[in-house]
């Protein structure tokens, strides 16, 4: 497996295999069969990232033909803790498993060459037989130069998966902080979109009954024309102000878009009242401090269940908004009469129930909204909680 790396990390790997080998060369080789050997675990230190499954290969085959060759041990043979290394950081699944195969295989036949040749670390080898049964000094040596090869290959392999392992948790940790990001984004995003929804559903219905309205009276009450294309004229400019705070969001994160609180709802049902809906309010108990968040989330699903009974309602029948203060507590509720309307009116409303329930939802409000006999009411309980 060629694995992908720029141009200044191979160039990089290679300059390093050139130093090693020059070095090692500088130092003088004793064997001609030697050079070989420097050379191959020069190729396999340079394909270490590259190729972590072929540079494994390439020092294995010359550690074998080391063997083979009776050659004794070189420094260049500590090499091999690089390549183990590579191959447990950068190799796949099937690569680690084989680095950590050849561990103990390695440490073996290692262990076995070094114990069965003498001379193989001064630069002569000489062989000595394994006559059964074996010495207790060669069973030692066995024994000392198995652990100690394990613990060099090990240590190898190790800190290569210990590093890969560290740098998956960062990629996982930079990809969860890329998912919030997206989230976030996407969460201002749904809020812009509620946003705009109920000041464009909300502007446009009180404009078309204004209309309506101006139009069947024209004929008898002029007057009242003036009244209705004022109505429209200041619903229009609060409407495009509206918009542009927030299409100003979505250019620029920072900009404050519009933030209409409990404050602001006797407004609200003045311009539903001039748009032709009878409405009335009922208020009880002593009001209480809560969070802008939640004045935001009370106001957007009074204007939106408004707009709706405004639009889908019986307007022969008053509609009731009703604002109740209790144990911590605001209930808040709209209903409407819909006897008239072959179906229920929640039916019609569209996004604008998913928008009034996800907005409860987010300020941790409990949201119904349904039909009570002749009736559709629109219910939200909200804890105080600033």
């Amino acid at each position: 497996m060629i694995r992908q790396l720029s141009r200044g990390a191979l160039i990089g790997d290679v300059s390093i295999a050139l130093v090693v080998v020059v070095l090692r060369f500088l130092l003088g080789v004793e064997h001609a069969s030697s050079w070989v050997i420097v050379l191959l675990f020069g190729v396999a230190l340079a394909l270490r990232r590259l190729s972590p499954g072929l540079a494994l290969t390439v020092a294995w085959v010359s550690a074998l033909l080391q063997i083979a060759w009776l050659l004794p041990v070189d420094p260049i043979n500590f090499l091999i803790v690089a390549v183990l290394f590579a191959a447990a950081r950068y190799g796949s699944s099937r690569v680690r498993r084989l680095a950590l195969a050849s561990v103990f295989a390695g440490a073996a036949i290692g262990a076995v060459y070094l114990t069965g040749t003498t001379g193989s670390a001064l630069g002569t080898v000489d062989v000595q037989p394994f006559v059964w049964p074996l010495s207790s000094v060669m069973i030692f040596d066995f024994v000392v130069f198995v652990i100690a090869m394990l613990a060099l290959l090990g240590l190898g392999w190790t800190a290569g998966l210990l590093a890969r392992t560290q740098a998956v948790a960062r990629e996982n940790k930079q990809a969860r902080a890329v998912a919030e990001q997206v989230a976030t984004v996407e969460l201002e995003r749904n809020q812009i979109a509620r946003d705009m929804h109920d000041v464009v559903a909300h502007s446009l219905a009180v404009v078309i009954a204004q209309a309506d309205g101006a139009r069947y009276a024209a004929a008898a009450d002029p007057g009242s024309v003036d009244n209705a294309l004022s109505t429209i004229s200041g619903t229009a400019r609060e409407a495009l102000a509206d918009v542009r705070l927030l299409l100003g969001q979505l250019r620029h994160r920072q900009s404050a878009g519009p933030q209409p609180g409990l404050a602001d709802i006797p407004l609200l049902v003045e311009q539903m009242r001039s748009a032709g809906l009878l409405l009335e309010v009922d208020q009880q108990g002593e009001s209480l401090v809560i969070s802008s968040g939640q004045q935001i989330a009370l106001y957007r699903i009074a204007q939106e269940a408004l707009t709706n009974a405004l639009r889908h309602g019986e307007h022969a029948v008053p509609t009731e908004l009703s604002i109740q203060w209790a144990q911590n507590a605001v209930v808040m509720s709209v209903a409407n009469d819909c006897t008239t309307n072959d179906t229920d009116a929640g039916v019609h409303v569209g996004h604008g129930l998913v928008g009034m329930r996800e907005r409860a939802h987010l300020a941790g409000a409990e949201f119904s909204a349904g039909s009570h006999g002749d009736q559709f009411v629109v219910r939200v309980r909200m804890a105080a909680t600033a």
